[in-house]
């Protein structure tokens, strides 16, 4: 596993994360047990960084953190993410008095005194227009609460306000080869003020994995099914935004790119980590096989600039209309 410095915090953190959205709900069926041994086979691949929410299976996501953490002697950085238990998405709930109670219980979940790092969790976007939210920020690292906090966005202008704002540590964004407007608009300006990024949705919902096909069901708790079309949450967040046809004709377009010897995910997630303004890729995993197949990724040989340019070819030609200006 290869490390990686996390922007002005200063952790040097596994550049593959675990993201455990996918052990609390909205993924279909995964059982505790699947989910404790893949969190424990990530671990044991030289993982230090796994990324939370306490609205993911309503804190199971963070439970099942802390029961595997209990028994592991590393020292693990656990990122959670609060806002999205608000009733609608409205600025006016990002009170002092919410924040703080969202905090208290995940720390509860947790089983930890101080949070590594909070992250706003996808606000609305007139959230990045009122400093008071961000002061009462400041007020939870001072009480011990919270080291550090960042924010989760659906578009780079959010990031790109989000950073204004001095105590803003890290910015968790959707970048894969399916959504490369980060690397355009907002890279080199996180680089300039010293911020972490998290590339989240690296997989584009698993249409990265190579393993779905026109065939592929889904079931009604899983949000490949039920938010096809944003029906509950940001399109974006489901296949990254791309039609589900339109992305498999492009990795059908990606698969003579794959090196020998690597999965399409690998190779998904090694071309992320091309780019050095990424602090940590952070890909989930329903079980103990797709873990560590994630944390292998680390070891794969760089890209080389021919294949960089096909993949920017692909996205250009069949990926960009849909989703460039989107996001």
């Amino acid at each position: 596993m290869n490390y990686r410095r996390f922007g002005k915090t200063g952790w040097q953190v596994s550049e593959i994360g675990f993201g455990a959205w996918q052990i609390g709900a909205s993924w279909g069926d995964v059982s505790e047990a699947d989910a404790v041994a893949a969190l424990n086979a990530a671990i044991d691949g030289g993982l230090n960084f796994i990324d939370t929410a306490d609205v993911y299976g309503d804190g199971r996501s963070e439970r099942i953190i802390a029961s595997v953490l209990k028994h592991r002697k590393e020292d693990i950085r656990v990122v959670s993410k609060a806002g999205r238990r608000l009733p609608a998405q409205a600025p006016e709930g990002y009170t002092r008095e919410n924040l703080t109670g969202w905090i208290e219980r995940t720390l509860k979940n947790l089983e930890i005194d101080t949070l590594d790092l909070v992250q706003l969790h996808c606000p609305h976007p007139t959230v990045y227009y009122r400093p008071e939210v961000f002061g009462y920020l400041d007020d939870l690292v001072t009480a011990g609460k919270i080291r550090h906090y960042g924010v989760s966005v659906e578009r780079v202008e959010e990031a790109v306000k989000a950073v204004e704002y001095p105590g803003v540590a890290s910015v968790q964004i959707i970048f894969n080869i399916f959504r490369q407007r980060p690397a355009e608009r907002f890279f080199a300006l996180a680089k300039e003020k010293d911020v972490a990024i998290l590339a989240r949705v690296p997989l584009a919902s698993g249409l990265l994995t190579g393993k779905l096909n026109s065939a592929s069901q889904f079931s009604a708790d899983d949000h490949r099914n039920f938010n096809r079309h944003g029906e509950a949450f940001d399109v974006g967040e489901t296949f990254a935004g791309v039609p589900f046809e339109v992305g498999l004709e492009a990795v059908d377009a990606l698969r003579p790119l794959v090196p020998g010897g690597a999965t399409m995910a690998q190779f998904a997630l090694r071309w992320i980590l091309m780019f050095d303004a990424v602090s940590v890729v952070i890909p989930g995993a329903r079980n103990a096989a797709q873990a560590a197949g994630n944390v292998a990724a680390s070891a794969l040989a760089a890209l080389s600039p021919d294949v960089m340019t096909r993949v920017a070819d692909i996205y250009a030609r069949l990926i960009k209309p849909h989703v460039h200006q989107r996001w």
